[in-house]
């Protein structure tokens, strides 16, 4: 007998959880932006959070093998939309990603496009019925992934880029890609590294140099890295409270309501602060993973286990940058940093979770 979808099966330890992260997010944003032109960034983030909600809620009334059959519509969208982004989009920070909506808003069309590359390697994956992926295989999804990747990479925006990268590594590795394959990639990779680096922008070669040796340009290319530090050690054990943190609010720790909140957070919550976060984080994506295993069928299973990659991959790279251990790439820490894009696509990828736990006992 078919069992009808019922509020109860939504994983509300999982949205508990990212509601918490998302008041955390709300609360450093506040701090971070008093006494400047950012002020309403707090409040707007409150918006954009139960925009989240209402757009997640609107994803779990469609099943997951009905957005399925879209793939093909909504990957020629996101590339058409990707082309318009950089023809007409309004270009900042050096970057053409946004393209300016009424009320004055802004739309990052590739924020969205993350959703429409975990439902693509979900569905091809699927479809190739095979549990060793063949290198031909793994390479028509790298070109399928590699073309809205690279309309990103020329806005240009490298870290967005990446995380479409990384959706399609996860989905490659559950999928069965071999060993031997993956050293093979791994030895093209380095070899061709050397020749993207020749390509890059001045702006985004000088972020690799800088997280090299941030000391070699301290005014320059290396402050933000250095400020970040700093901010993040100044908070010790406990941190020096909310609108305390003497880097965040003097204003040596550049935009601290966006990519670098985390350190700003650092600065302010101490150790035991970053702790809590982390260990929430680390749940978020655990309850995932289980939502992946727990999956109806495997088309179900890659979906979560994409997410769970995309929001992996944003959280390693975010912290790792505020900390210094990885470049600069512009990736927003998710649910926290200020973004409405952002804020509203990570809901949604929550809700891909969701709808595949809601029909776990649907026949």
């Amino acid at each position: 007998m078919t069992r009808h979808l019922s509020l109860r099966d939504i994983d509300w330890t999982l949205l508990t959880i990212v509601l918490f992260i998302c008041a955390v997010g709300v609360l450093q944003i506040y701090s971070a932006t008093m006494g400047t032109s950012f002020h309403s960034a707090w409040w707007m983030q409150i918006v954009f959070v139960f925009l989240g909600l209402l757009l997640m809620w609107g994803l779990l009334a469609t099943d997951y093998h009905t957005l399925l059959h879209y793939v093909p519509m909504l990957y020629a969208g996101s590339v058409i939309a990707l082309l318009g982004t950089y023809l007409v989009g309004q270009a900042a920070f050096g970057s053409r990603r946004w393209i300016p909506l009424p009320g004055g808003f802004h739309l990052q069309v590739s924020e969205f496009v993350k959703l429409v590359i975990i439902l693509l390697v979900a569905r091809y994956l699927t479809e190739l019925r095979t549990d060793d992926l063949e290198i031909w295989d793994m390479l028509k999804l790298a070109c399928l992934v590699l073309v809205p990747g690279g309309l990103v990479l020329i806005q240009p925006d490298l870290g967005t880029s990446l995380t479409y990268i990384a959706v399609l590594v996860v989905g490659a590795f559950i999928a069965g890609l071999r060993w031997k394959y993956v050293a093979v990639i791994a030895v093209v990779a380095v070899v061709v590294l050397p020749v993207g680096y020749h390509f890059m922008k001045d702006y985004q070669k000088a972020r690799l140099t800088s997280f090299l040796d941030p000391d070699r340009d301290p005014q320059g290319t290396g402050y933000q890295l250095i400020q970040s530090e700093i901010a993040v050690g100044h908070g010790g054990m406990w941190g020096k409270g909310v609108t305390g943190g003497t880097q965040t609010q003097l204003r040596f720790l550049p935009v601290p309501h966006k990519d670098f909140i985390f350190s700003a957070y650092a600065e302010e919550h101490g150790f035991v602060g970053v702790v809590i976060v982390l260990a929430l984080y680390f749940v978020m994506i655990m309850r995932i993973v289980q939502n992946a295993q727990t999956a109806p069928d495997r088309v179900g299973m890659y979906i979560c286990m994409g997410v769970a990659g995309l929001l992996l991959f944003h959280i390693l790279v975010n912290v790792g940058m505020v900390a210094d251990k990885m470049p600069v790439t512009g990736i927003p820490l998710p649910f926290m940093s200020a973004g409405g894009s952002s804020v509203c696509s990570m809901f949604m990828a929550v809700g891909l979770v969701n709808n595949v736990r809601l029909r776990r006992f649907v026949n």
